[in-house]
This record gives C-alpha cells, sequence and structure tokens, in this order.
C-alpha cells in the first residue's frame, strides 16, 4: 500500500479531495499522517472523522524547526508527502530524504504569480490585476527555493470579463479538486519519469 502524509494550515479542501479520491476507490493509498501548521485547523477535523492520525506544530513555537519535526515523524514511514495548503516553507534535511516525494499544490499557472509571499486569494488577485485570459493550478516537486520545482500536471481555467478574486479563487479550486488526487495517483502507480526539470507521465 503506497502511504502518504498531508501537510495543511487550513480548511482542507484539497485533503478532503484525497480523502474522497481513496474512499471511492480511484486513488489506492493511504493517508498515514495528517499535519498542520497551527492548531485548531478545520483541516485536522477532516483527518480526525476519517481516524486518520493528526499533528500540530504550530509555527509561531516551532518556527524553522518545522522541517526537523517533520522529518523525525515521517521519516521511513511514508512514501510521498503532500502539501496542500500548507504556508511553512520546507528546508534542510528533509528535502534531501524526501527529493522527488514532496509535493506541493500552487493557485496558479507556474511560473505566474508564484514566489514568496503568493498565497491564498493573492494569488487570484494578481491574475486579475494583471490581466490574464487563463489561470489555473499546478502540482510540482518540491525543492529549496519557493514553488520553484519541476511541474507534474496542470489544470487550466478562463479568467472571465467580470471575475473578482474570490471568483476565479472558486474556479481553480474545483480544478485543484481533481488535480492533487490525479498527480498521487500518478507517484503511486509508478508512472511519473522526472529527468533535470522534465516530467513524462509514462502511460
Amino acid at each position: 500500500m503506497y502511504k502518504i502524509a498531508v501537510l495543511v494550515s487550513g480548511s482542507g479542501s484539497d485533503l478532503q479531495s484525497i480523502i474522497d479520491a481513496i474512499d471511492c476507490g480511484d486513488l489506492n493509498c493511504s493517508i498515514e499522517a495528517v499535519i498542520s501548521d497551527k492548531e485548531g485547523v478545520y483541516a485536522l477535523e477532516r483527518a480526525q472523522a476519517k481516524n486518520i492520525k493528526t499533528y500540530a506544530f504550530n509555527r509561531k513555537e516551532y518556527k524553522d524547526t518545522i522541517s526537523e519535526e517533520i522529518l523525525k515523524l515521517l521519516e521511513g514511514k511514508v512514501d510521498l508527502i503532500v502539501l496542500a495548503g500548507f504556508l511553512s516553507i520546507l528546508k534542510g534535511e528533509l528535502l534531501k530524504k524526501f527529493k522527488h516525494r514532496i509535493i506541493n499544490i500552487h493557485p496558479s499557472l507556474i511560473p505566474a504569480f508564484c514566489g514568496a509571499g503568493m498565497y491564498g486569494l493573492k494569488v487570484h488577485e494578481k491574475a486579475i490585476e494583471y490581466g490574464v485570459k487563463f489561470s489555473g493550478c499546478t502540482v510540482h516537486f518540491v525543492d529549496e527555493g519557493t514553488d520553484t520545482g519541476a511541474i507534474i500536471l496542470q489544470k487550466v481555467v478562463p479568467v472571465l470579463e467580470k471575475d473578482t478574486a474570490k471568483d476565479l479563487q472558486a474556479r481553480v479550486l474545483k480544478e485543484e479538486h481533481k488535480a492533487l488526487p490525479e498527480a498521487v495517483k500518478l507517484l503511486a502507480e509508478g508512472k511519473i519519469k522526472i529527468e533535470d526539470r522534465k516530467v513524462t507521465i509514462v502511460k
């Protein structure tokens, strides 16, 4: 059984998309842990409702040591770490030990509207301000940079003339809920080949 851990910071709708994919048989894996960098977020309640082990490393308390704590908890226990709206930046040995085994979902078509400070509604505000005609979401591997890892897959949505940032966010979120389980499934089934920055999906 392919084992994953999911890292969260908020309501956990992306986490729920993975739970739902497992429940309906689309995804053959188990969630071994859900880890938050905030206490009391709804994502932890979603996990607890499914009897998934939960952990909270409050970033105000743990600061730069969160990555070390996550490594202690997960090393040798999971095949993949999935960032699903996780706001803390991972670093150090965790990135080395889990190279090409940590993925993140970002609410834009990377390399547009990404990097430091680009998260949540801010991403969609920038997309509308810039006047792009299309946006979307990106699932990518996590490396030492911020949103700089190799791209696994992307989903595209139109940006409509009268869209607010919240309108666009809702449209992109629907695609996130498809993209994240899809990427996990591809990895679980060994269908991802990576060479330098190029990711190939093996049929």
